[in-house]
């Protein structure tokens, strides 16, 4: 197994364990990302509520979901655990996180050139069962779900 496929199942069984701790403390868990920074693995979790997440409710997540991961997933070894708001540049990862910023400025890059580009930003105007349409330039771009590689709120 690859570092990538290693760092992506991490990824998957820490979201196993904090998704339920994070309904339980009535957040939404955006996205869980695995790094590794001078030999150290960095477990990333990013969180919202309406109104935005505070300090502290990063801190009291970032305290519960510590001891959980050294419960639940065995022989994880060290790690250094940030818990954090998506800010302005929030990732978009489930069909409802593109429901949320309809209208919003969004970056879009995907795997295959659609109409000769693989990155966008643009005004996401449409979420469709299977794509999503952009107002880039005052031209509407389709965009295919299963196309999308990455996409996230431009920011301000």
């Amino acid at each position: 197994m690859d570092i990538k496929q290693e760092k992506a199942g991490l990824a998957q069984q820490v979201t196993q364990v904090a998704e339920p701790l994070c309904r339980a403390e009535n957040v939404e868990l955006v996205h869980v990302e695995i790094a590794s920074w001078n030999r150290e693995t960095i477990i990333r979790i990013y969180a919202d509520k309406p109104g935005g997440i505070t300090l502290g409710d990063c801190a009291d997540i970032s305290r519960q979901l510590g001891d959980l991961l050294d419960i639940d997933i065995p022989g994880l070894g060290s790690y250094r655990l940030e818990v954090s708001s998506p800010g302005p540049h929030r990732p978009l990862k489930k069909k409802q996180h593109f429901h949320q910023c309809k209208g919003n400025k969004i970056k879009i890059e995907t795997r295959a050139p659609i109409q000769g580009k693989k990155k966008f930003t643009g005004v996401l105007e449409q979420i469709d069962d299977d794509a999503v349409v952009i107002a880039v330039d005052e031209e509407r771009v389709k965009i295919p779900d299963l196309q999308i590689i990455k996409a996230s709120l431009a920011g301000q």
